[in-house]
């Protein structure tokens, strides 16, 4: 058990979010209060296996409205921040960016200056108080066939996404630097398992193999990701909000490169083997290339050597693993993301750049 630290975790009924503020349930002895405005990705039936727990607790606050954020960092006056809220699809940051850079970034301002203020007044408590910002690979661009992505590479963002949470990450190295704020930062490949919001890549196949639809893949396929398992991250998340060295960024990856058309190949003979279905035959018959997003990145590859080294954490899960668990969770999980799929999102494509 650890020590009952208190823990703000914002965006904590997405996709991420919720698999720390399980993680931090299940499994340590800390408090968990999760800020969240619930919007589309964001659903309380993520939490639901630890909302009854006398440790957590639940505010639906936009991070954009001071007011209310300084209300919960007194009242619940965390110890350790988490700040994982943002609008993160970037074929949605294609069809409407201004949502982007008014939750992403100047979402990310409020809750810095509601740190600043707040751990400002702590006193000679305020050397334990940490702020955790969580970004993504994306911020440094795109790579070629050789190379990854370190702590030291160059930012270069190439969609509205990336540019707002590299605007993100500037932001809170500026507040440490000028202000003092004990800070730490992460940045992630991309992540998949269980309560992944289907419009995503993983879980939108999965569903749609499982229904006989078209599977689309982008342009030839090629474009290749490392993959991470949520749960490998969650881990390495406490880890980093806990024992990482303040003014420091670490970088989480899962060593999984693999090009989105084998990734969707994988999924086609993990659905055929567990939900087999003659009237929809073998899944891979259903992929269907269609036109390439605009500006779509090569490729993204992280090199974790530093949190392995320097913090002890590496994934548990290869890619084989965790698409295994992955796809079982969706077959199993009807009662999850059908009300989603009849809902909130259908599996329509989105980031055509067709206008604001």
């Amino acid at each position: 058990m650890s020590d009952g630290r208190r823990f703000l975790v914002t965006g904590g009924a997405g996709f991420i979010g919720s698999a720390v503020a399980r993680h931090l349930i299940e499994a340590t002895g800390h408090q968990v209060c999760v800020l969240d405005k619930l919007t589309y990705a964001g659903n309380l039936a993520n939490l639901a296996p630890v909302k009854a727990d006398t440790r957590f607790s639940f505010e639906r606050v936009d991070i954009c409205d001071a007011a209310a954020v300084n209300r919960v960092y007194d009242s619940f006056r965390p110890d350790i921040v988490m700040h994982l809220a943002a609008e993160s699809h970037v074929d949605r940051s294609i069809d409407g960016p201004g949502q982007f850079i008014q939750t992403n970034i100047v979402g990310t301002y409020v809750l810095l200056e509601a740190a600043r203020r707040y751990w400002s007044g702590l006193g000679d408590d305020n050397k334990h108080f940490r702020f955790h910002h969580i970004s993504t690979d994306e911020v440094f661009g795109s790579l070629e066939n050789e190379g990854f992505f370190l702590e030291t590479s160059p930012y270069q963002p190439r969609s509205p996404y990336s540019a707002s949470k590299a605007s993100a990450d500037h932001l809170v190295r500026a507040w440490h630097h000028t202000f003092g704020l004990p800070v730490v930062l992460s940045n992630c490949s991309n992540n998949y398992g269980p309560y992944h919001f289907p419009e995503k890549l993983i879980p939108l196949v999965i569903l749609n193999a499982l229904e006989g639809k078209p599977l689309p893949v982008y342009g030839d396929g090629k474009n290749v990701r490392d993959w991470l398992y949520v749960e490998d991250h969650a881990r390495a998340l406490v880890l980093i909000a806990q024992s990482g060295v303040t003014g420091e960024s670490y970088n989480v990856g899962g060593w999984n490169e693999m090009a989105n058309i084998d990734v969707v190949r994988e999924i086609c003979a993990l659905v055929d083997d567990m939900a087999p279905d003659a009237a929809i035959g073998p899944r891979a018959g259903l992929i269907k290339f269609v036109a390439d997003r605009p500006g779509h990145d090569h490729r993204y590859a992280i090199d974790a050597s530093k949190i392995e080294r320097e913090l002890g954490w590496k994934p548990v899960e290869t890619f084989q693993t965790g698409l295994r668990k992955t796809v079982r969770w969706y077959l199993d999980r009807r009662d999850w993301w059908e009300p989603i799929r009849s809902g909130t999102y259908a599996g329509e494509r989105l980031g055509q750049a067709r206008g604001p």
